[in-house]
């Protein structure tokens, strides 16, 4: 049950959001399988860097927790995890992520407090802005890269790399708007800041919904300029038609749209990339 806790804690499911994603970084820059080695140094990096995002996210947000409905059940201010046991979880999963980004390579430690930067700034934006979004979408487009540089080790050739960081830049930003819309009322009555708020919800998802369009354009630029064939073409085709379903169902069904069909978003994405490796 104690460990039950912890993985709720950490939201362990959501990992299926990023490491689709990392690994489509891995396996586009690798343009095949990549190595062993790199394969399981990624995850261990992954892992720890989603433990301490998420731990972040918990800590810096627990008073905001604390307040809302639908979130004091959270094991921080629920009391069934103390900020301590939390903080000692941040530090070790830091711990593990540099140690890990140092035995991929010296080129990825230099690069790697980045995102942990990303990922601590991000939750205190919606303190300040209805940008707040971008700070989501920002921190999942560090996998893709992450796992671009974990093969490559430079910026060289980095077009690539950097079309499905877009892709997953505005895809994130735009299913953080769905989720947002849960929190509406909550956040205009403790002046918190989000696209719901600024400009109500039928407008924040026709916002969220041209960010996903404009996600998918980079996704089909990514398609066509590394010449993959009708096969992988078909990929793209599902991941318009999931997108499409998204924001049919968002409001009517958040946990559909937000979880459940991005999550699927992100391992067809995936598999465009490896099946224009092996075909």
């Amino acid at each position: 049950m104690n460990f039950k806790k912890y993985l709720s804690f950490i939201k362990i499911e959501h990992t299926f959001f990023s490491l689709p994603l990392i690994y489509a970084g891995v396996f586009l820059a690798s343009q095949g399988f990549p190595s062993v080695k790199i394969s399981i140094l990624v995850l261990i990096a992954a892992t720890f860097a989603r433990v301490a995002a998420m731990t972040a996210n918990r800590i810096i947000d627990a008073e905001i927790d604390k307040k809302n409905p639908r979130t004091l059940n959270r094991e921080i201010p629920s009391g069934k995890i103390s900020k301590l046991k939390a903080k000692i979880i941040l530090f070790t999963s830091l711990a593990g992520y540099f140690c890990t980004a140092y035995f991929i390579s010296i080129f990825c430690f230099v690069l790697s407090p980045i995102p942990i930067i990303i990922f601590i700034i991000y939750p205190y934006l919606k303190r300040f802005t209805h940008y707040a979004h971008f700070g989501v979408g920002l921190g999942l487009a560090c996998a893709p890269l992450g796992g671009w540089f974990a093969v490559t080790n430079s910026f060289d050739g980095i077009l690539p790399g950097a079309l499905i960081t877009l892709f997953t830049l505005f895809w994130g930003t735009g299913f953080d708007i769905i989720y947002s819309t849960l929190d509406e009322e909550f956040d205009r009555l403790h002046s918190l800041h989000s696209f719901p708020v600024q400009f109500g919800k039928r407008k924040a998802l026709i916002f969220s919904m041209l960010l996903h369009f404009v996600s998918f354009l980079f996704l089909a630029a990514l398609h066509f300029y590394s010449s993959y064939n009708a096969f992988t073409f078909v990929f793209l085709i599902a991941i318009a038609v999931l997108l499409f379903f998204e924001h049919k169902y968002a409001e009517k069904n958040v946990e559909l749209a937000f979880f459940k069909i991005n999550s699927v978003v992100g391992l067809v994405v995936f598999f465009m990339i490896i099946f224009q490796g092996i075909i």
